[in-house]
């Protein structure tokens, strides 16, 4: 590659541009960073961010390599569902997320279509063939040329071309991903190209950054990369946090707020968070309180309580993030006040 990229910065430098396009290619030939060919660690960058990304349907399919084109006709736990259009996605996100502790089971009936990564549309007749996309989207992803989806450039921007067999220059607009991916997916052996920074991107967590280099580009996209992962193992944490929540019952052991222990105002009484999102409050044998919970996450772990019917328990009604967690005890901290902390024991 280096030794490519030298042979054509010789040759680059030795044709005569007189075009303002010209110059700007020529900036970026030879040595320079931002020159690219078909083979480069940019254009891979550029076709794996621009993939069409299948992750939104994964509750449904598993694979974040494509998606299920609508209609289609699902089992979902049990239950039949028609889907025709993405408001039905409702409908199985709430059977779902009926129960907590549950195992959920999603059986798609065939034959259907399937979107794939490079944006193309193909009829799968049967599990078998659906398998095989599924399989080789984990071999995709294995060998690090699956969708990177933790970060989105934002259209529009310009590619600088550059023909090394007619010698000539040009540009083209990019505004969309499916753009993208068609052009990088098509660089020949004999073109070069450089992208006109700079460039804004969007990453997982909804921030935006400008880069100006492809340096810059692949700097950003290590950390969308983390802050993705940071987000998975936020979310498993989430799924093990509701079964520790399922299979015990708790105690405030401690309630601090405006810095005074309030822990007193909750003793003899027991919180039972049940599968179906519920929490009962008992005092002895009688229910003093009842209610609601959501566990969540983002970058970390949250728990939403909404008790009714006691003005102590109402006083946690919040948004919780949860600072550590086990078996026995959970720590939590309230998300627009940091002073404001509680500590489940289990019972």
């Amino acid at each position: 590659m280096k030794n490519l990229r030298t042979i054509t910065g010789i040759a680059l430098m030795s044709i005569l541009g007189f075009t303002s396009c010209q110059s700007e290619v020529d900036d970026v030939q030879g040595q320079k960073p931002n020159t690219n060919a078909a083979n480069s660690t940019t254009t891979n960058n550029m076709k794996r961010t621009s993939m069409y990304d299948g992750s939104f349907d994964d509750f449904i399919d598993g694979a974040s390599c494509s998606s299920i084109v609508l209609p289609v006709v699902a089992t979902v736990n049990g239950v039949k569902v028609n889907l025709f259009t993405q408001f039905s996605y409702s409908q199985v996100i709430s059977i779902l997320g009926e129960y907590n502790n549950d195992q959920d089971s999603v059986t798609l009936q065939f034959p259907l279509k399937v979107k794939l990564s490079n944006y193309t549309e193909v009829v799968v007749n049967n599990q078998t063939e659906y398998n095989a996309i599924l399989t080789a989207c984990s071999s995709a992803e294995a060998s690090g040329e699956g969708a990177i989806s933790s970060i989105n450039v934002n259209f529009p921007i310009t590619i600088l071309t550059y023909n090394l067999s007619s010698e000539q220059t040009g540009s083209i607009v990019i505004t969309s991903e499916q753009q993208l991916y068609t052009y990088m997916s098509n660089v020949s052996s004999t073109e070069l190209f450089s992208v006109n920074y700079p460039m804004t991107v969007t990453f997982i967590d909804g921030t935006e950054s400008t880069v100006s280099s492809d340096a810059e580009f692949q700097a950003a996209i290590n950390a969308s990369l983390k802050t993705e992962a940071t987000m998975s193992e936020a979310a498993e944490n989430g799924k093990k946090l509701e079964m520790i929540l399922v299979n015990g019952k708790f105690k405030v052991d401690s309630f601090v707020s405006a810095g005074v222990e309030k822990a007193n105002d909750y003793q003899g009484f027991t919180i039972d968070f049940a599968n179906d999102m519920s929490i009962k409050v008992v005092n002895t044998l009688s229910t003093a309180a009842t209610g609601a919970y959501e566990v969540s996450s983002e970058l970390d772990v949250f728990l939403k309580l909404n008790f009714s019917g006691n003005a102590s328990f109402n006083l946690l009604n919040n948004t919780w993030k949860v600072t550590s967690f086990n078996a026995s005890s959970i720590s939590l901290q309230s998300k627009t006040n940091a002073a404001v902390t509680v500590v489940l024991k289990q019972i």
